[in-house]
């Protein structure tokens, strides 16, 4: 989480398709797949495990503000943009390009509760995955009932104006600086449509450190939106125009990077 500078010859990727995952926890390592628990719980009504999620939460985001500030040195642009959605709730999408810093700062850059659509691996992170439900992750469903329940937990947390939080490229890269195309194309941008509600874009960017001798960048955030889905399209019609909506505002923020902290070189057919 606090890691120092990395050696420039550990900081270049090869990679086959823009699919490929750098990153992987020892129980994907193990099984290649991981599967939700059983018995996972989606909406906790226990008001004593409510309580006990308030109280975290509150204190994630006493952490995460510090962490953005004195060691990731974060500044976030246009978030007064989020004052023009009051009534309802909405999704950010985000580029995926720091595991903690995407797993802390959207609580701090969104202006109200976020839950966060993440795989399962995340649950078997040491350290904080046991803690992940209690502060709003909601990870894929693996069986079709779980699938039903994920989807009915969604409408649900969006129905009490939550912010949904969801980074459509899948796949962490460390530190890219290219916006990646959707694997799943359109088909996350289901949620707004579904609920009628607009998104909104947060794109992380990054910058040479003002810090003497510090090769970790610093990050600028951008948040762009509100974009609506428009009630003369269809759905399907709906989540495409919003998934080029999303891309295409990321990749106006993403020219905003002035320094490559790691490189990505695709493979040449001798590498493969």
């Amino acid at each position: 989480m606090f890691q120092g500078d990395i050696p420039e010859s550990e900081r270049i990727f090869y990679y086959e398709t823009e699919k490929d995952d750098p990153i992987k926890t020892k129980e994907q390592e193990k099984t290649g797949r991981v599967e939700l628990p059983a018995d996972y719980v989606y909406i906790r009504k226990n008001p004593f495990v409510k309580l006990f999620s308030a109280i975290l939460y509150r204190g994630f985001k006493l952490f995460a503000r510090f962490y953005a500030r004195f060691y990731l040195h974060m500044k976030v642009e246009n978030r007064k943009l989020f004052k023009k959605v009051r009534k309802t709730g909405y999704v950010i999408y985000a580029n995926h390009t720091n595991p903690f810093h995407d797993a802390f700062s959207p609580a701090i850059v969104a202006d109200r509760h976020i839950y966060t659509i993440a795989i399962p691996a995340n649950l078997y992170v040491p350290g904080v995955g046991k803690f992940l439900p209690y502060l709003g992750i909601m990870p894929l469903g693996s069986t079709p009932e779980q699938k039903a329940e994920f989807h009915t937990a969604i409408d649900y947390r969006l129905k009490q104006k939550n912010c949904l939080v969801i980074y459509p490229e899948s796949h962490v890269w460390p530190y890219a600086t290219k916006i990646r195309q959707f694997p799943q194309g359109d088909r996350s941008f289901v949620y707004p449509v579904r609920n009628n509600i607009p998104i909104f874009t947060m794109t992380t960017t990054y910058h040479k450190s003002k810090k003497k001798g510090q090769a970790r960048p610093d990050m600028t955030v951008y948040v762009d939106g509100p974009f609506y889905p428009d009630p003369k399209l269809t759905d399907d019609e709906n989540r495409a125009k919003l998934a080029k909506e999303a891309y295409e505002s990321m990749v106006k923020y993403s020219r905003k990077n002035s320094y490559e902290y790691f490189q990505y070189r695709k493979k040449s057919d001798s590498q493969k």
